[in-house]
């Protein structure tokens, strides 16, 4: 008999697994570089869209079809007989699906490590390869009653599962590509590279959140009976305590350690919270998953300077030591604080030992298998893009997309390709212009005014002002006090005596030696120069560095394109 409450609790939990996909996509493009936004969103579609027909050809039974310790059995497309291992009441489909987001899930995480170097085909056959082989039979150990399984290994939802195995395929394929172009200088020290959008970067991070409670709370695979009911809310509370715990920690700690709070690092640290208390989410109390997430919030920064600055791999979005680094502490701890046998509370360390013993043997498992496949990929269809690819982006070179934000890339009549520069069809010529209705259709009357007498300093004159951009609508208004209504405005970067500064992003220093200003420039002639500079010079001074500067310079001449006058009459309607 089936149980409509389990299958549907199950199959709701897929969808929000599957949906993680979507977290994952915008959490490695916010914290990548724009050139690259394509790649990334093609990587994370083909993850799922490669693995799940892989998981039901050969994965699903290399994972569930058979009883030995080691390995499941070679069941293609999934046609055996899977019922002793099904949930009581779920059918054979709404379980299998619900593996099936798990697998790809352990996929996904490797992209963000591998960003912004990696070919397209290689990674696709990287993906290829854990979904149908690396996660499948290591998944067998712990959760398809495999050796670990039978020596009391707990890992209820995936830290080690799913997240240590991405992480340490993450770690091998970073290590084996080498580092992005300009992430290291000639003495070894890291720079820090930028990602393109921080909001992105939030938004997949909160969906990852929303998306944790169906990758724990489903984990339980039923609703029936009061001991599953009182499981899932415990496991939903204890999973948003660990995450909620750990961003705090992270943010608590890079503000001391760097000076300010570090929003990446952040972010990150709530991640590293979600996976720490994924293995034992159902068996530690709340004040469990409260210690779980600030060790997690602790461990996360210092992980990601120690593969920074001390290993040199570069880990673009800080996946090794999220997934990687806080799987394993996650599932460890699972032996201190295991409400049932935990060292903690009178368990002894045998349940911590046989924790250490699933750990080592599944990061083993992995780093083998996949430097193998790393190394095979490297040799034969090459895993990383030519330098002049990188530089370009991976999203015009492996994807002929010039962009993923089109609306904000100036139109120019060249292209790069992979060969150098392609000229494009010339436009169509602009119609010359037709004089002869320019008056009539704009009526121009010109009218002197004799009344109006000019400045003792007539005569064209252009002050670029530099100025803070708060201090900007100060400015201006007081530009129209005297007269000065016209005036070109532009978003600026640059430094003077101030020579920048420092700030730090996810643990590196990072010399802001461009900063953000507003550039005003006013053309003058009835004015006085001198007002207009001593107006600025008392809007804008505020005795510290950085107040700004103005410059001032002779204009030989203007002239107005709609009326074709020239000098002070074309400065007219302007003041």
């Amino acid at each position: 008999m089936y149980s409509a409450v389990n299958t549907i609790w199950i199959l709701v939990g897929a969808a929000l697994v599957f949906f993680m996909q979507a977290g994952f996509a915008l959490c490695e493009a916010g914290f990548t570089r724009s050139k690259n936004t394509g790649n990334i969103i093609m990587k994370n579609l083909m993850d799922f869209s490669i693995g799940t027909p892989v998981f039901w050809i050969i994965g699903f039974g290399l994972m569930f079809g058979g009883a030995s310790g080691l390995i499941g059995g070679l069941d293609l497309f999934s046609l055996g007989d899977y019922s002793a291992i099904l949930p009581a009441g779920v059918p054979f489909f709404a379980y299998f699906i619900f593996q099936t987001v798990f697998c790809a899930t352990a996929a996904t995480i490797v992209s963000g490590s591998m960003a912004e170097r990696t070919k397209f085909s290689s990674y696709c056959i990287y993906s290829l390869v854990l979904s149908a082989v690396v996660y499948p039979i290591s998944g067998h150990w712990i959760w398809g009653g495999g050796w670990l399984s039978e020596l009391g290994f707990h890992d209820f939802a995936g830290s080690t599962a799913v997240h240590m195995v991405g992480g340490v395929a993450a770690l091998v394929g970073a290590k084996i590509l080498g580092p992005r172009i300009g992430k290291y200088g000639k003495d070894g020290k890291p720079r820090a590279i930028l990602g393109h959008s921080i909001a992105l970067g939030a938004l997949g991070v909160f969906i990852l959140w929303f998306c944790w409670f169906g990758f724990n709370g489903a984990s339980t695979v039923s609703m029936t009976g009061d001991s599953n009911i009182f499981a899932a809310g415990s496991i939903f509370f204890n999973t948003n305590l660990s995450a909620a715990f750990a961003a705090l920690c992270t943010m608590v700690f890079t503000w001391v350690r760097y000076g300010k709070p570090d929003v990446a690092m952040s972010l990150n640290g709530a991640l590293a919270g979600l996976v720490a208390i994924t293995a034992g989410c159902d068996m530690v109390s709340p004040v469990g998953a409260a210690i779980i997430g600030l060790c997690a919030g602790i461990v996360l920064p210092l992980s990601v300077e120690l593969f920074d600055k001390v290993l040199k791999i570069d880990d673009p979005v800080g996946a090794i030591s999220v997934h990687g680094v806080c799987g394993v502490m996650g599932t460890l701890m699972v032996g201190l604080f295991a409400t049932d046998g935990g060292l903690f509370y009178g368990g002894g360390a045998s349940f911590l030992g046989i924790q250490c013993i699933g750990v080592v043997a599944v990061i083993g498992w992995v780093a083998v298998i996949m430097t193998i496949a790393f190394q095979l990929i490297k040799h034969t269809v090459g895993l990383r893009v030519s330098p002049a690819e990188e530089l370009d982006g991976l999203d015009i070179h492996e994807h002929g997309l010039p962009s993923a934000y089109p609306d904000f890339v100036m139109a120019t009549t060249m292209t790069a390709v992979e060969d150098g520069m392609v000229e494009l069809p010339e436009a169509p010529p602009m119609p010359a212009p037709n004089h002869a209705h320019i008056d009539a259709a704009v009526p121009v009357q010109v009218v002197t005014e004799p009344s109006r007498v000019a400045a003792s300093d007539v005569k064209l004159t252009k002050v670029t002002i530099i100025c803070n951009q708060a201090r900007f609508e100060d400015l201006k208004a007081a530009m129209n006090s005297i007269g000065v209504s016209g005036m070109t405005v532009t978003q600026v970067l640059g430094c003077g005596i101030q020579k920048g500064r420092t700030e730090y992003y996810r643990g590196i220093a990072l010399s802001m030696n461009l900063l953000p200003k507003i550039q005003v420039d006013v053309v003058v002639c009835k004015v006085p120069v001198s007002e207009v500079v001593e107006t600025a010079r008392r809007t804008l001074y505020t005795g510290n560095i950085g107040d700004g500067k103005i410059f001032v310079y002779d204009v030989e001449n203007v002239i107005k394109i709609r009326t074709g006058e020239q000098g002070m009459e074309a400065m007219q309607g302007a003041e």
